[in-house]
């Protein structure tokens, strides 16, 4: 069987854990290990207790877990937060200083100052908890010396020297703890979160233009392309609030770059004018919201799904959408594309749906074999367009040809107010109709693209645990471990949202004795619009709304706490 662990690395603000934990994980993916992060941080430049968490295993794992098998402790407070949360064998590794802060659990006393200078703290510790959980030193060194680059030398070498004493040091130790089983020839994999794949699947549409206002945790999506920006010939603009944002993209994407925003629901909220004005002139963009506990500011660092229902009825008037919602870090990078590929057939909003946690968690991830990936084209074939030309000319399937201002000679016309078929403005309200019906059949269009839910599992099961977005490795595994207890169980994951299709689940459904929604959410969001569209009533519901992630332990304890 494979064996697990879970690292919980824990300190301030400032202390370098964040550095520490992401090097620790870039050598257990180098060393062929599957992990899942999860990155818990306070909304202040120092200070504030973070904490960065990485379950790694030999096997394939898709989810986070909350008992605790190692607890590196970068100052007291993580003690203090996190013993309590150690499984049976699990070790403290900290400060010999801190050793009477520690209750029962067996410490790892290291004499942090006798194998480093405080400046490289954080890479003594990397050092002892990669050789405490068997990695060897040159893989973690080689990472190391990746990180550093050839820039500094002279911090490289006493980096360097601080993880060869801490590998040293522990090797002389007497430790409980059982290292990983080695990994036979590691196949290489990338180590990326689902902002990484937001960004990189972007580029690989064909993205153009972006702009942005920064605001966590989207805000690494654009940082992204920027790192990018210049290989790929992307224009990316800071702009000063998110309403210039949006309308900056939709001029753009009008003027034929395939365009894209990136925010969370405050920001979104700004944009909800933009959206209709997309949906009105049947302009082609990406949104994507990074949703994070709100209302108002809320819990700017945490992570929830409380934006679904704002994301489908955001904008003013009825319009077509689609929204995605990737419940992994490889569907991050796939479903963009799609919202790529879907605004520009069916010139629309298209939405991209993920939250704090699968932002920053990083996984373990196969290289994307993009040399095949074809971008969007922007525009129509002038051969598609009769003449004279009609931007909106009314069409059976509601997609007009969309020819780009200057590319051709004829001239193209749009208007935010409702418009006949040449794009002038009209208020003769039998036009009004059938502009307001031709805009609505290319939702037909959009209901026939969508992607189907996974189904895994059992037939006719007694339980069907039906997710969406970043729920669905822990709904997996939550199911993985009821059926040993002798339950029949199957999962439902939903990665696009809207349109619903009830083709594509109802059956499931009612083939299931008892089905029950699990989301991020207080009011069960999608187990609501499940209702609204098909009638049928999730009666059983799973929610968390306190600013963590669903984990597999949160799916079993609320399950038994209902049968009881």
């Amino acid at each position: 069987m494979a064996k697990h662990l879970n690292i919980v690395i824990g300190g301030d603000a400032g202390q370098g854990l964040v550095t520490l934990g992401s090097l620790l994980a870039k050598g257990l993916v180098r060393s062929g290990y599957s992990i899942v992060v999860i990155q818990s941080y306070q909304s202040r430049i120092r200070g504030g207790h973070n904490t960065f968490t990485i379950r790694v295993s030999d096997g394939e794992i898709v989810a986070p877990q909350e008992p605790v098998d190692i607890l590196v402790a970068l100052n007291a407070e993580t003690i203090r937060l996190h013993e309590a949360e150690l499984s049976g064998h699990g070790v403290i590794v900290a400060d010999a200083a801190l050793a009477a802060e520690a209750g029962g659990a067996e410490f790892l006393a290291v004499p942090f100052s006798e194998l480093g200078s405080k400046r490289v703290a954080n890479v003594v510790a990397l050092g002892v908890t990669a050789s405490l959980v068997g990695l060897h030193h040159d893989r973690v060194s080689q990472t190391l010396a990746d990180f550093f680059g050839k820039k500094h030398p002279e911090a490289t070498e006493e980096n360097q020297q601080a993880l060869e004493k801490a590998f040293a040091w522990l090797s002389e130790q007497s430790v409980s703890m059982e290292k990983l089983p080695a990994v036979d020839d590691p196949p290489r994999r990338m180590m990326m979160n689902g902002n990484e794949a937001i960004a990189l699947g972007a580029l690989s549409a064909g993205l153009r233009f972006c702009s942005f206002y920064p605001m966590t945790p989207a805000t690494s999506i654009n940082l992204g392309v920027i790192s990018h920006a210049k290989q790929m010939g992307v224009i990316v603009e800071q702009a000063e609030d998110e309403i210039a944002a949006i309308n900056m993209a939709l001029g753009a994407s009008f003027a034929g770059a395939p365009s894209m925003v990136a925010t969370s629901g405050g920001g979104f909220a700004l944009m909800a004018e933009a959206v209709s004005l997309a949906g009105q002139t049947e302009t082609p963009i990406v949104v994507v919201v990074a949703q994070r506990p709100g209302p108002a500011t809320g819990l700017p660092t945490r992570t929830e799904q409380g934006d679904l229902e704002f994301v489908l009825h955001a904008g003013h008037g009825e319009f077509p959408r689609a929204i995605l919602a990737p419940g992994t870090v490889e569907e991050c990078f796939h479903l963009t594309r799609k919202a790529f590929e879907l605004a520009e057939k069916y010139q629309s909003p298209v939405f991209v749906l993920t939250d704090q946690f699968l932002a920053d968690s990083y996984r373990a991830v196969t290289p994307f074999d993009a040399a095949n990936l074809e971008p969007v084209r922007p525009g129509a074939d002038l051969s598609e367009a009769s003449l004279p030309y009609r931007r909106f000319a009314l069409t059976k399937n509601g997609v007009s040809p969309r020819l780009i201002p200057g590319a051709t000679e004829h001239l193209v016309v749009a208007d935010s107010d409702e418009h006949t078929e040449d794009g002038r403005l009209t208020e003769d309200l039998a036009v009004r109709r059938q502009m307001v019906d031709k805009r609505l059949r290319k939702h037909e269009g959009l209901r026939a693209d969508t992607v189907a839910p996974d189904w895994a599992g059992d037939a006719g099961p007694e339980i069907l645990l039906v997710s969406w977005g970043s729920t669905k490795g822990s709904v997996s595994e939550a199911a993985s471990t009821l059926r040993p207890r002798g339950q029949r169980v199957a999962t439902l994951h939903f990665s696009q949202v809207w349109p619903l299709v009830p083709e594509h689940f109802l059956r499931y459904f009612e083939d299931a004795e008892r089905v029950v929604s699990v989301e991020g959410n207080a009011l069960g969001q999608f187990a609501r619009l499940i209702r609204r569209e098909t009638g049928f009533e999730i009666r059983s519901q799973v929610r968390r709304y306190d600013g963590l992630p669903i984990t597999p332990e949160y799916i079993l304890e609320a399950l038994d706490g209902q049968e009881r």
